[in-house]
């Protein structure tokens, strides 16, 4: 059958996980068992029209399913067709026309400013290893907009101390220089000091962020940020959240968008603007906050 075949090839050849088979999976018998009302009948692929995707999506989402869950199950019938055209099985793929569900937009979490300068606010000389090392997690990540995978490579030689700048290796493995400005530079230089002191073993070129074993797992890096975040309002509590406290700190302060989208290795322009839009709905809230128009009449108080 040709979903076997199908299944073979995401299993054995493009080395799909488990999870995304089994997904392919129920997606692709859903659409046949829609298909097919008499459940003996053979599902013959050719047969298939861009109406009855269509039609199939249409029911799905009277049903209820979520944008997502519709956007995947379409996709889930373009591989599977797009596999039989190259399988010369088929001579057209009626998914390849139909137009994917929507998925809304939320804007993207961040720690305000003045938040992110209260708990960034200098340790004492007293503390601890592991508070000097997540505290200069924290002013990396706010300072300069780097992504997790990005933050948790960086090594000695990534570092210029002279330069006040940092070679990142983003997405893509492309190269960028990100700007350091002179109180990060100087915390990472007393780091270094401190980690050598404690970690003398460390084979050059030692990770920034290091532990005894190297460098810092992903996940460990996640639990530090949460903590760290843990009594501020933002929903997400994550590296990505202080990406995004960076990139609307730095156009609140008046950056252009693509001096910012350089500094995050955006390849789009169009990714960047999104915190345009976030500015947008800090401003909408100030306004509804602060101007006396943008009460309702019964938000005020009635007159003796």
């Amino acid at each position: 059958m040709p979903i076997d075949d199908f299944l073979s090839y995401l299993r054995y050849e493009l080395y799909r996980s488990p999870h995304t088979v089994a997904a392919y999976e129920r997606d692709l018998r859903q659409f046949i068992a829609f298909f097919c009302a008499d459940p003996s009948a053979e599902f013959i692929p050719a047969e298939v029209t861009t109406q009855d995707v269509r039609r199939w999506l249409a029911r799905l989402a009277d049903a209820g399913d979520a944008p997502a869950s519709l956007r995947r199950k379409t996709q889930s019938l373009r591989a599977f067709f797009r596999f039989l055209c190259r399988r010369h099985i088929l001579s057209a793929n009626p998914a390849a026309d139909v137009v994917l569900a929507k998925l809304p937009k939320p804007l993207p979490d961040f720690v305000r400013e003045a938040d992110m300068e209260r708990i960034l606010a200098p340790l004492p000389p007293e503390a601890s290893l592991t508070e000097r090392r997540d505290h200069l997690i924290l002013h990396l990540l706010y300072a300069t907009g780097l992504r997790r995978s990005e933050i948790l490579s960086l090594t000695d030689a990534s570092f210029s101390h002279s330069g006040r700048e940092l070679r990142v290796i983003g997405k893509g493995s492309k190269e960028r220089v990100v700007p350091v400005a002179d109180r990060l530079a100087e915390e990472i230089a007393a780091w270094q000091t401190v980690r050598d002191a404690a970690y003398p073993e460390l084979p050059a070129p030692r990770p920034i962020i290091a532990t005894m074993h190297g460098h810092m797992s992903a996940p460990n890096l996640e639990l530090i940020i949460k903590r760290l975040l843990h009594n501020e309002r933002a929903g997400r509590k994550s590296p990505h959240t202080l990406r995004h406290t960076f990139a609307t700190a730095m156009l609140n302060g008046g950056a252009d968008l693509n001096s910012v989208r350089a500094i995050l290795g955006h390849s789009s322009l169009a990714t960047t603007q999104i915190y345009t839009h976030l500015q947008t709905s800090d401003l909408q809230r100030t306004y509804a906050a602060a101007h006396p128009r943008a009460h309702s009449p019964k938000d005020s108080d009635p007159k003796d």
